[in-house]
Parts: C-alpha cells; sequence; structure tokens
C-alpha cells in the first residue's frame, strides 16, 4: 500500500524527501560551525564562521519550511488517493464477495486506517531528518576519532537488536487490535441501528454494552495499548544505551591526552546534538509501525476485494440494453444458508423474462426468492447454467452491461441524497410529480435532483425508492416486498394503478410478494421451496384451474 502511494506522488515525494535531506545536512553543518567556533582563536576566523553560521540556519529553516508543506500536501495527497484506491476496489469488488467481507471492515479500511497509513507522510519528514542529523553526527564522530565512532556503531547495533525483538512482540498485538477494531465498527453500527430495541430491552442493552461493545472496545483499548507499550519500553531502552554511551566516552575513551578539555566539549556537543533526533526516532518509529499494521490490513482487505470477478470495465455500461427476451437457462447458485448451517443450492432454474409482463414470485422464508432475483440482476454469478439477454450469454466481461437493464428495490435498499440521474432538466418536475402521486409531496421534494429530506418512515422511504426507480426508467423492475411497509391504501395504488401502468410502458416487471390477494393482476406466478421453482402458473390457466374470481391466488 505504501509503494502504490508512493509511486502516486513520486514527484511530490522526491522533493519533500529532498527538502528534508537538505534540512538535516544543514542541521549537521551548523553543528560543524559551532563546534569550530568553540576553538576559533582570531576575531576574523570567527566572523568567517558567523557568516557561514547564519548562511546555514537560514537554508536550515527554508528547507524546513519547504519540507514540511511538501509532506503536508503529500499527506492529504496520500489520504485522498488512498480512498480512492479502496473506493474503486469496494465498487468494482464482485457483489457476494463485498457481502463476505461485511461493510465494517470496509469502513475501518477507509477511516483509521487509510488516515494511519496517510498520517505515516507527516511523520517521515522527522524520520528522514532525524536520520540525517544522527549519521552526520556519527560521520563527524568518525572524523574526531574512530574509538568513539566504533563504541557508537556497538551501541546502535545493541538498540536495533532490542528494538527489532520488541517490533516482533508489539505488531503482533497491534494486528490483534486493527482486526478487533472492524468488529467494533459493526457493533459502532448496531449501537445506532438498534437503537430502538436497545432502549426497549433494559437487560439486552446492559449485555450489549457491556460483553459485545464493552468487550471489544476493551479488546482494542488492550492490545493496542500493550503494543505500544512495549514499543515505549524499546525506546526507553535506546535512551538508556545513548547516555551509557556517553558515560563511555566522557569517562573512559577520552584519556588524560593534550587539549582534553576542548575534545570533551567537541564530544559533549555532539552528543547534546544527538540526543534530541535519537530520542524524536525512538518516539516516531512506533507510529510508523501502526501505519505498516493498517497498510498490511488495508492491503488484505483490498485482496480480498480483487480475488473475484467483479465490474468488468465496459465503456456501454452506461447504456441501458433494450429487453426483448431474458432467459435463464439451467441457472444454479450456491451460498452458505444460516438456517440449515450448510451450503444452499438454488436452482437449476429454467425461466423466461419478456416485456410488458408482471410476474409474481412466492415463497416461504429462505425458500430463495431474495437470491433468484439477485442472480437475475446479476448481482450474484450462477455457478452453472447460463443466462441470455436478447440471446447474447451474459458473462464476466459483459455482466455490468446486462445490469443496467434492471431497476430494483430489495429490503435493504438505500437511498442516496443525490439521485445520480443523468443531467436533465425537468428532472426535478418529473420526480416532484410522482412524489405527489405518492402522497410525499408535503414530506420531501426534489431540488436540483436531490431529495430535500431522507428522514423519513420506512415505508415513505421506499415510495421514494419507487420513485427512483420510475425516474431510471430501465426495461426491468424487481420489487422484492416493496408493498410490506405500506397501508392498504398505497397497496391498492401499488397493485392496481402503477403495476399496470408499467406493463403499459412495456416494462418486465418482478414482484415478491405475499400479498395472494393481488396475484390475479399478475401475468403469471412462479412458486418457490428449497431453491427450486416448483410451479410457474399463467393468469388464463389459473383462472380455469379455480373458482370464479379467485384467479392466482389458488396457486399461492
Amino acid at each position: 500500500m505504501l509503494t502504490y502511494l508512493i509511486r502516486q506522488s513520486r514527484n511530490l515525494m522526491i522533493a519533500a524527501a529532498l527538502a528534508s535531506i537538505a534540512t538535516g545536512v544543514c542541521s549537521v553543518l551548523l553543528l560543524t560551525q559551532i563546534n569550530a567556533a568553540l576553538t576559533a582563536e582570531t576575531h576574523a576566523e570567527r566572523m568567517v564562521l558567523a557568516w557561514r553560521f547564519a548562511a546555514f540556519a537560514v537554508a536550515a529553516m527554508l528547507t524546513h519550511m519547504v519540507s514540511s508543506v511538501l509532506f503536508e500536501r503529500l499527506n492529504q495527497s496520500a489520504h485522498a488517493n488512498l480512498r480512492r484506491f479502496i473506493s474503486a476496489r469496494v465498487m468494482a469488488a464482485d457483489f457476494r464477495r463485498l457481502e463476505e467481507i461485511g461493510g465494517p471492515k470496509v469502513q475501518s479500511a477507509l477511516s483509521e486506517h487509510s488516515a494511519r497509513v496517510a498520517d505515516f507522510f507527516v511523520s517521515f519528514p522527522i524520520i528522514l531528518v532525524n536520520s540525517i542529523i544522527v549519521a552526520g553526527c556519527l560521520v563527524y564522530m568518525a572524523w574526531l576519532s574512530w574509538q568513539v565512532f566504533l563504541a557508537a556503531i556497538i551501541t546502535i547495533v545493541l538498540g536495533s537488536l532490542g528494538y527489532h525483538l520488541a517490533h516482533v512482540r508489539a505488531i503482533r498485538h497491534l494486528d490483534l487490535a486493527a482486526r478487533e477494531q472492524d468488529n467494533l465498527f459493526d457493533h459502532f453500527r448496531s449501537l445506532v441501528e438498534g437503537a430502538k430495541e436497545l432502549r426497549l430491552h433494559a437487560a439486552k442493552r446492559r449485555r450489549f454494552a457491556d460483553d459485545v461493545l464493552g468487550t471489544s472496545i476493551e479488546t482494542v483499548r488492550r492490545e493496542r495499548a500493550f503494543g505500544m507499550s512495549v514499543f515505549l519500553v524499546s525506546s526507553a531502552w535506546g535512551k538508556f544505551l545513548i547516555y551509557g554511551f556517553i558515560g563511555l566516552v566522557l569517562f573512559l575513551l577520552v584519556g588524560d591526552v593534550e587539549g582534553r578539555a576542548r575534545i570533551m566539549t567537541g564530544f559533549a556537543l555532539v552528543f547534546l546534538y544527538m540526543v534530541a533526533p535519537l530520542e524524536n526516532l525512538l518516539v516516531v518509529l512506533p507510529h510508523a509501525n501502526m501505519a505498516s499494521v493498517s497498510g498490511a490490513r488495508i492491503d488484505e482487505i483490498t485482496q480480498q476485494l480483487e480475488d473475484s470477478a467483479g465490474v468488468a470495465a465496459d465503456p456501454a455500461a452506461a447504456v441501458s440494453p433494450p429487453l426483448e427476451s431474458l432467459v435463464l437457462k439451467g441457472v444454479s447458485h450456491r451460498y452458505y444458508h444460516e438456517g440449515v448451517d450448510d451450503l444452499f443450492t438454488l436452482g437449476p432454474i429454467d425461466l423466461t423474462f419478456r416485456p410488458g409482463e408482471i410476474t409474481f414470485l412466492v415463497g416461504g422464508n429462505g425458500s430463495g426468492k431474495t437470491s433468484l432475483a439477485k442472480l437475475l440482476v446479476g448481482l450474484y454469478r450462477p455457478e452453472e447454467g447460463r443466462i441470455l439477454l436478447n440471446g447474447e450469454s451474459i458473462g464476466d466481461s459483459n455482466r455490468d452491461r446486462y445490469r443496467q437493464t434492471f431497476s430494483t428495490v430489495f429490503p435493504d435498499f438505500h437511498l442516496f441524497e443525490q439521485m445520480l440521474h443523468a443531467p436533465s432538466g425537468d428532472l426535478d418536475a418529473q420526480g416532484n410529480a410522482l412524489l405527489e402521486k405518492l402522497h410525499l409531496q408535503h414530506k420531501v421534494q426534489v431540488r436540483d435532483g436531490a431529495f430535500t429530506t431522507r428522514a423519513l418512515s420506512q415505508g415513505q422511504r421506499k415510495r421514494l425508492a419507487l420513485a427512483v426507480t420510475y425516474l431510471e426508467d430501465r426495461p426491468f423492475i424487481v420489487f422484492d416486498e416493496w408493498a410490506a411497509d405500506q397501508d392498504p391504501v398505497f397497496k391498492e395504488v401499488f397493485y392496481r394503478e402503477l403495476l399496470p401502468e408499467l406493463r403499459a410502458k412495456g416494462k418486465s416487471v418482478l414482484v415478491i410478494s405475499h400479498d395472494d390477494r393481488y396475484f390475479h393482476l399478475g401475468d403469471r406466478l412462479i412458486r418457490m421451496e428449497n431453491g427450486q421453482v416448483v410451479a410457474v402458473e399463467t393468469r388464463a390457466e389459473s383462472l380455469l384451474m379455480s373458482e370464479p374470481g379467485v384467479g392466482l391466488a389458488a396457486v399461492a
């Protein structure tokens, strides 16, 4: 993930890195001028050093400004690129795979994980500048004394070994915290979406707060605190080695030599100058490691999204293809079914749909009605059999274009604030006319292609979704239990006015419903049991087989 982000902003990254390197070099040069000034013997020599010092100080300030601004821009660019990257993978993913991964993991990747990875670019100049300063100080030490330089290298090796051992232990706990955080996002969603149930059941509310939400929060806190504590302990170990190294040099390595005070002053200055950058490195590196953990988590989630055939790039996908015939031949689909705790097989199914036809689909809970609808509209891929639109076989290469044939209202539908239709001068007028027909004109309006509010009851929101399907004007419309949340007045409007109106427009309509009193208004009825189509009755056949006035209700 970090490689991807760096590749996306390569030029900006190089410019910011060069500015940071220049800042570090100027800081080390400032140190050399200070040390030289302490040993300067003449006024003229000190004046030359003063001008050099001023030049290096101004250069350090300017390069630091440039570096900070560039890395802040890089941070914002990285955050935006990362969100675009994840969003593109989500939109291109196979729908079934997206259902399996779940929304909380995706939301976690888009929010906290992506923020941590992007924040790495803010800490990167600190790491780079301080690394340059420390490296420059070591080079200066080697120039002053190779014995002191050798002791410094031994100290760094010991510190790095301790840090590596701590890193292995800490990353394991930080990774556990990152995984539990995905569950925590799911609990946060339940906290809002389950607000009614929690307020109506005190015992359930307490158990959710203590055993579910509280346990998840505590797990994230405990694992993250332990992981970061290990890093902080390793940081303290590093500081101890630094001061131990200073003591070793000051009291053992520099003996009673000529000019000892001058030598000790030079080394002390280098040490003091180097301690702060070293401490900054020890503080920032744990956060860089957390960014690494988050980056790995994002990689894992996006890899799961990519390990399936999703939305293939198709320039013609924005256009709804005409519907002359839609045929399912021996179509089968398998998925895990919680009711039987095993794989559930839908099909094989053979069905044909035509324009200007209303089809009712009925069956018990768990019979596969919604899964068949998702298979029909292209959200699920058939493991066996073929789907043919106007005689053309549907595969991964043209599935997205095929999906543009349909408008749907599923029970878990989502209403976007913007209607997201192609720009049209009379879109608002058409939308408001539909809202008036659905008796929603006093609750909501369409302005500039957007709903003025979505804070409505479930039944009213479904009527808004119905208005959206009308405006989309697709050849095939699927209603999955649309009337379940409607009062009798709107059920009458839906079945006796809207459906016949859609049929008159030449639309093919599939209605999943339990309202058997309206089945006689359809052209045919399909009944399902245990993933199989067990009966297909046309209106004429049913009228002949049933008592007068009953119609398709006899089949249900």
